[in-house]
C-alpha cells in the first residue's frame, strides 16, 4: 500500500461521535455520526439516507466511539432542525394522528371492505395520503369527500400490498432485527424457493415467511453475496419446482401481486 492510499483509508477510519435517534417509519433507534454537531435528548436534527433528508429526533446525546469504524458506511448527521421545523414536525404528526383516527371511523361507519395503514401528511405537495390494504377495489368515493371536508386538504387514497404494509408499520423479525424493508431495502426484489432449496433451509412455511406472509427477504442475500451461487438459476421459471408438501403451489413473494 502506498502513502497516498494509505492516507485515503486513514482519512475516511476514523472514531465519530454517534448519535442514537429515533426516526419516523424506522423500528426502535439507529445510531448516526453527530458531525461534531453539539445536540442534547430531545432536539431534533436532519440526517441523510440514499439522498433524501429526513428528520429525526435525539435520544441521546453524542458519544465518541470506542471502535474505528468508515465514516462513509453510517448515517450522518448534516444539522439541527430549527424551531420553526420542529413546530412544523409536531403539527404535522398531530394531524396523522386525527386523521386516522378519524378515517378508521368513517371507514366503519360507511361499512367498506378496507384496512387503513398509515396516513402520511405530505406538506410539500398540500395534501394527506392514507394508505390502506383491500381484497378487491373499493370505492371511497364518498369517504374521500368526508376526509376533504374534515381537513381541508387534498386527499390521495393509496392501495398497497402487503409486503409494502410490513414496510410502513416497520417491526422486528424472527432474527431479532428491524425488518429489512423497513431498514436498509429501497426494491423488492423476486425471491423463489428455489433460493431456500440451494441454501438448505427447512421449507416450513412458518420458518421462511416473514410478518407479511411472503417469503423472507434475506433468503435471496446469499445468493447474491456467494460467488457459489449463480444469480440464473434462482429467477421464476415454468421447470421451477413450487409442488412441496408443506407450501401451496401459488406461494410466491411477486412484488407486483397487489391484494
Amino acid at each position: 500500500m502506498n502513502s497516498s492510499t494509505r492516507g485515503d483509508v486513514e482519512k475516511d477510519l476514523r472514531r465519530p461521535k454517534i448519535v442514537l435517534l429515533h426516526a419516523e417509519g424506522v423500528q426502535g433507534f439507529f445510531c448516526a455520526d453527530s458531525n461534531n454537531i453539539e445536540m442534547k435528548k430531545g432536539d431534533y436534527c436532519v440526517y441523510s439516507i440514499y439522498g433524501e433528508e429526513l428528520f429525526a429526533e435525539v435520544l441521546e446525546p453524542p458519544t465518541e466511539t470506542l471502535f474505528i469504524c468508515n465514516s462513509q458506511s453510517i448515517r450522518r448527521i448534516i444539522r439541527l432542525a430549527s424551531q420553526k421545523e420542529v413546530e412544523t414536525i409536531k403539527s404535522s404528526a398531530r394531524i396523522e394522528n386525527e386523521a386516522m383516527k378519524f378515517c378508521i371511523e368513517h371507514v366503519r361507519v360507511r361499512d367498506l371492505k378496507m384496512k387503513m395503514v398509515k396516513v402520511k401528511n405530505n406538506l410539500k405537495d398540500h395534501k394527506i395520503i392514507f394508505y390502506y390494504t383491500a381484497e378487491s377495489r373499493v370505492d371511497f368515493r364518498e369517504l374521500v369527500k368526508d376526509l376533504a371536508a374534515r381537513f381541508r386538504t387534498r386527499i390521495e387514497m393509496k392501495q398497497i400490498g402487503v409486503r409494502d404494509e410490513a414496510k410502513l408499520l416497520t417491526g422486528c423479525g424472527t432474527c431479532g432485527r428491524n425488518f429489512c424493508c423497513s431498514g436498509f431495502l429501497e426494491n423488492f426484489a423476486p425471491i423463489s424457493i428455489r433460493m431456500a432449496k440451494q441454501q438448505n433451509i427447512n421449507l416450513n412455511p412458518a420458518k421462511i415467511s416473514g410478518i407479511c406472509g411472503r417469503l423472507l427477504c434475506c433468503l435471496s442475500f446469499e445468493p447474491n453475496n456467494n460467488s457459489g451461487y449463480k444469480r440464473d438459476n434462482f429467477g421464476d421459471s415454468e421447470n421451477e419446482d413450487h409442488a412441496i408438501s408443506e407450501i401451496p403451489e401459488d406461494y410466491d413473494s411477486d412484488p407486483e401481486k397487489k391484494i
